[in-house]
């Protein structure tokens, strides 16, 4: 079957997107059919075959994300594009979960559709061909699910990335430490025209001078003390993709010549070589630095400013960002528990509240850290405040206070036995009103900590606290 002759049904309410749906594909040789709204649309997919599905978020009775579902459920090799003039990232990779194969945004660009749909397609095919999933459709999937949130700063900038990630302009994504600048910048790559191709990451800061300008640029056999062989540069090996220059105001200032004339000649002069060599590559460069200050600081060129400064995109920090931390600390939650085998827990109110008031000054790094730690260290049914910060402690924990307490903020009262010399330890004591409640409630629970004036949690948190101790089995 060729690319013409494929069979498209567009879904959507609004009769303007229809129209115009339906004269772009049938001008590029589609068999295009259009449908008013979900219902009609599986009415049409039940009675007919199609080669791809194109349908909005939006519509009245039976949305898109419903449609898409229903496809997926009965024909799951269908391919579905959502497009939505509302869009956030949560619909994004609710969509991208569902399995529709892409996620655009209104108002449509007619180039960007006729790429995506032509893409998709051989996508599809290559699938029915292989009757596997591709490896590329993998992790297109997987790509999706790497950034998390619902913020609307978020889903503006993922929007001006998918719109500017198939041109040759260099990307320059700025945010701080810990804010997903790599993650953004391979999302660009594969969001673009050439995620078939490499994706090459160079860590400016994390390389010596001298060995810098091996990376960047290559050398021939010889060039120095040490150069056994030739080896190409990042330049070069990332022919045909993508290049990621990680913290390029790290770059030392007689290096920042050299980087300059490369980008604008596209062409490299390897260390030692006689000729230059010829490049295709989509340069990304992040930076944590105010480049425009280091300008002003004579730190850093300002021509290779200018030239990395075509198309900024600023990452906010975590703390702008409040909507998505407890989106982020679900997704790392259930990451870590699948990696080491552990059961999938959740926050507790009281973390969750720490989650939303603490700053988190390394941001999204700082929340997988934190995660990571809790979920291999924590041994209580809900994730609690001390498994993320050592500075907080269980026994600070507030609890109720049983009847007869001097204050809110006092400790009960203990009952000292008659003859009794010494006193007994508050957490001995403690341990036996836990267990002499238990005794007298015949191990329950519930109402073994309404005796005691405590939560369930606070009494299931002590009971393993003593099954650590080896006090109980």
């Amino acid at each position: 079957m060729t690319m013409q002759s494929k069979k498209i049904l567009v879904a959507d309410d609004e009769r303007e997107v229809r129209i115009l749906l339906y004269e772009v594909l049938s001008r590029n040789g589609y068999d295009v059919v259009v449908a008013e709204n979900g219902l009609m649309a599986i009415d049409m997919i039940r009675h007919s075959h199609f080669d791809l599905v194109v349908t909005d978020i939006r519509m009245p009775e039976f949305d898109g994300l419903e449609l898409l579902q229903e496809i997926k459920k009965h024909e799951p090799s269908l391919a579905v594009i959502i497009i939505t003039g509302h869009p956030s990232v949560e619909t994004a990779v609710t969509a991208m979960k569902y399995g529709a194969s892409d996620y655009l945004i209104k108002p449509l660009s007619i180039e960007l559709m006729e790429d995506v749909i032509e893409r998709t397609l051989n996508c599809a095919a290559q699938v029915k061909s292989t009757n596997a999933v591709p490896v590329v459709d993998r992790k297109q999937k997987q790509k999706k699910r790497e950034i998390i949130g619902a913020n609307d700063k978020l889903a503006d900038l993922m929007q001006k990335a998918r719109s500017v990630a198939s041109s040759k302009a260099t990307v320059l994504v700025l945010g701080e430490s810990g804010t997903g600048k790599e993650i953004f910048a391979r999302y660009i790559h594969n969001e673009s025209n050439r995620k078939n191709g490499p994706f090459v990451a160079l860590n400016c800061a994390a390389l010596p001078e001298g060995l810098l300008e091996s990376e960047l640029f290559g050398h021939e056999k010889g060039a120095f003390t040490g150069a056994i062989a030739s080896k190409k540069g990042k330049f070069e090996l990332a022919h045909g993709g993508s290049l990621l220059l990680d913290e390029i105001g790290e770059v030392p200032l007689h290096l920042q010549a050299k980087l300059l004339r490369v980008l604008q000649e596209k062409e490299v002069d390897r260390l030692g070589g006689k000729a230059p060599v010829k490049f295709d590559v989509h340069v990304i460069a992040t930076t944590n630095r105010n480049l425009a200050e280091a300008v002003n600081e004579g730190t850093f060129r300002q021509d290779l400013y200018y030239r990395l400064n075509v198309i900024p995109l600023h990452l906010p920090p975590l703390r702008e960002r409040s909507d998505d931390i407890l989106k982020l600390a679900a997704h790392f939650i259930e990451k870590f528990s699948k990696q080491y085998q552990k059961k999938v827990k959740e926050l507790s109110p009281e973390s969750r509240a720490r989650f939303l008031s603490y700053p988190w000054p390394g941001n999204v790094r700082e929340v997988e850290n934190v995660i990571e730690r809790a979920v291999l260290l924590s041994l209580t049914e809900e994730f609690e405040p001390w498994d993320f910060w050592d500075d907080i402690i269980p026994e600070k924990k507030e609890t109720e206070r049983p009847p007869g307490s001097v204050s809110s903020g006092a400790t009960p009262a203990i009952s000292i036995p008659s003859g009794e010399q010494d006193i007994i330890p508050l957490k001995d004591a403690e341990r036996q009103m836990i267990l002499q409640a238990l005794q007298k409630t015949d191990d329950n629970r519930t109402h073994a900590a309404k005796r005691l004036g405590i939560s369930v949690r606070t009494l299931r948190n002590k009971l393993q606290e003593y099954r650590n101790q080896g006090i109980i089995d």
